[in-house]
Parts: structure tokens; C-alpha cells; sequence
């Protein structure tokens, strides 16, 4: 029976990350464009990878466990990359909590039923769930354990209680990183593990509609105060990728790791750190 690591968007970032482990596995691409997919899956075929793709839809039950089912039929799932999402600058509040909060969430939860005995997954959420002030405690632990289906009716999350589209983003990365803890020890009863990584800038086509959006000055910004002084690339948040779901990262789980050269550091603790 054959390994399956399943990726979830094809954007750069996801396809560095499958090329450090998925070599001699069958990769099933998913992505919410099937243009997207076959395109991405077309590179990586030439690369030398076995690449089967499907349509998926994120914020969609049946799209995900549709896909779960697909999954299943290829082999033995030993590995769950999430890098589907959307940012503030392109799509509005309710779009950012159902695709990168509740998306990811379903996802945790529909494959952590399925995940083989010593596969892991991964979330790529982002630096934003850092920058987010400290939460209540009823607040962090609902973000971490409600049900899925109840998740987007917390009230914390409703129209008028989030402020903005960054608001909603931020929320949506603290989420990520709650509920990853919490479904690592879910996860750990099937013997599998899962963690996050949150990136500062990348430059991918995600981050460069960023960059030249209504937000370009302040990445502009976070890049130059920044200790590195410059954005990451696709293939250093690979390597840590690598770490998290190879054997040298076996007594990981439930962790999420930031990965964005100090922006985080300096946006707390540098010269002019927030109010």
C-alpha cells in the first residue's frame, strides 16, 4: 500500500515542502483551482514526483471529506500539509474565518480520523497569530476544542466583534496554532503527530499581493526593522518542514514554530514595540 501525503494549495510554499518529503510517496495535490493543481502537478511530475490532484474546497464539509475518501483509495495517509488560505488583502472577514479557521480546523479533524500510525501534519499558519493581543482564557480554549461545526458561532467571532479583515486573519493564525495543540493529543491515540509553522514574509505570489496591496508599506516596513532585514524563501520554511514531519522531529507535536527572521521579536520588543 502505497504512502499518501496529502497537500492542501498549490502555492509555492506547499510545493517546497513536498519536494523535501515526498519522494518515493504518491502526493495527492488538492487545491480549490484545478488549473492550480495540474499545473503545480505538472511541475513536480517532471521533478520526478508520483502527483495524483483533486478539487477541494476548504471551507466545504463535503469537498473535505470527499477528499478524505480520495485519499484513503490512493494508500496509507502518512502526511497532511496544510498551506490552503487566504490573506486580509484578498477576501473579507467571513471568507478568512470559514476558509483559514474553520478550513483548517475540518481538516485537522476529518484526517486525524484517518492519519496512519506515524504520519504527521503540518499547518502553515502565519506570524499574524503573534501579533494578536493575549485572549481570554475562554476565548483560547473554545478556539482550541469546540466542535467544528460550532466553531464559527463563537460569539467572539461574529459580525461587529471582529474589527477588520487583519482582525479576522490574526484570530484565524491563533486558531491555527490552539487547535493544533489541542488535536495533537487527539492525533497522538492514532500514534501520528501534527504541528504548525508560521512564517513571516515569504515571498511567494500571496506575499507579493501583499506587498504591492494596501498593506505594502507596512510589509515594507516589517522587512527593514526585522533582525534578518529581509524576507524568507519558500525553501528555509521547507527545511524546518522537513524537521517537523521527518524522524529527527519525533518528539515534536502539538507545537507551533515561528519562522519569520525576528519580525515577531522586533514587532514586541524592538524600539517602538505596541502599545
Amino acid at each position: 500500500m502505497a504512502d499518501v501525503i496529502v497537500l492542501l494549495g498549490a502555492g509555492s510554499l506547499g510545493q517546497a515542502i513536498a519536494r523535501r518529503i515526498s519522494a518515493g510517496k504518491t502526493l495527492l495535490l488538492a487545491d480549490i483551482n484545478p488549473q492550480n493543481a495540474e499545473a503545480a502537478a505538472k511541475t513536480l511530475r517532471d521533478a520526478g514526483f508520483s502527483v495524483s490532484t483533486a478539487a477541494v474546497d476548504v471551507a466545504s464539509l463535503a469537498s473535505v471529506e470527499a477528499l478524505v475518501a480520495s485519499a484513503t483509495a490512493l494508500g496509507a495517509v502518512t502526511g497532511l500539509i496544510q498551506a490552503a488560505g487566504v490573506s486580509p488583502s484578498q477576501a473579507p472577514i467571513e471568507t478568512i474565518l470559514k476558509v483559514d479557521l474553520y478550513g483548517t480546523a475540518l481538516l485537522l479533524d476529518r484526517f486525524g480520523a484517518v492519519i496512519a500510525p506515524g504520519g504527521v501534519g503540518l499547518v502553515v499558519s502565519s506570524q499574524s497569530g503573534y501579533r494578536l493581543g493575549a485572549l481570554p482564557d475562554d476565548q483560547t480554549r473554545a478556539l482550541a476544542v469546540t466542535p467544528v461545526e460550532a466553531l464559527l458561532d463563537l460569539p467572539f467571532l461574529q459580525p461587529g466583534a471582529v474589527k477588520d479583515t487583519l482582525h479576522a486573519y490574526q484570530l484565524s493564525k491563533r486558531g491555527n496554532g490552539l487547535r493544533v495543540m489541542a488535536e495533537a493529543v487527539r492525533w497522538g491515540r492514532r500514534g501520528a503527530r501534527v504541528n504548525a509553522i508560521s512564517p513571516g514574509i515569504i515571498i511567494t505570489p500571496l506575499a507579493n499581493d501583499e506587498l504591492n496591496g494596501p498593506r505594502g508599506p507596512s510589509y515594507r516596513g516589517m522587512i527593514a526593522s526585522s533582525v534578518a532585514k529581509r524576507a524568507g524563501t519558500p525553501d528555509e520554511v521547507a527545511n524546518l518542514a522537513a524537521l517537523l514531519m521527518g524522524p529527527d522531529g519525533a518528539f515534536i507535536t502539538g507545537s507551533d514554530m515561528l519562522i519569520d527572521g525576528g519580525t515577531t521579536a522586533t514587532y514586541w520588543f524592538g524600539d517602538t514595540p505596541p502599545a
